[in-house]
């Protein structure tokens, strides 16, 4: 008997199906979170501000499809964009992956439920605002999404 290491283990992010790619993804929804840039010291300032199209409850796109189309801004993360891009949470599964660490245990592909993200207290669930109510972003800058989350562990009688 051989033990089969997960793809996330074994592949680099280039070398994924677009399957694989997708599924790393762990819809917390802190990517979709505005972000400022300092314009002097590049810093990145993160707020609790969500794109229009990120369903607050589930922390998914609520038109992943079409999103580019509805919000141009809207960055596609593929393993070139990696290299650029700076912001993705400390706890974002392409990052971990692409630096080579573990998948933490209330990630879907290891806990086995998409629910566990938000039974953490990972996901942007009940932390965010729709940038249709939320006003200037400058008013809304926080330093969460850009931690790694302390997440909890649910009680037994949670998961039940």
């Amino acid at each position: 008997m051989t033990d089969m290491k997960p793809f996330w283990q074994v592949r680099r992010l280039d070398e994924m199906t677009t399957e694989e790619w997708e599924s790393l993804c762990d819809g917390c929804g802190r990517c979709c979170l505005h972000k400022l840039r300092e314009d002097v010291t590049e810093q990145i300032l993160f707020t609790d501000v969500a794109c229009r199209l990120l369903d607050l409850e589930t922390c998914l796109c609520s038109d992943y499809a079409c999103r580019r189309r509805k919000v141009p801004d809207c960055v596609q993360l593929t393993p070139e964009a990696m290299a650029e891009i700076d912001w993705l949470p400390p706890s974002c599964a392409y990052r971990l992956v692409a630096e080579g660490r573990p998948l933490a245990w209330w990630h879907p592909l290891v806990s086995g439920s998409p629910d566990t993200v938000h039974e953490a207290g990972v996901s942007v669930r009940g932390r965010a605002i729709s940038e249709r109510r939320a006003g200037q972003l400058e008013h809304h800058i926080v330093d969460w999404p850009g931690k790694m989350p302390r997440p909890r562990r649910p009680r037994a009688r949670d998961r039940a």
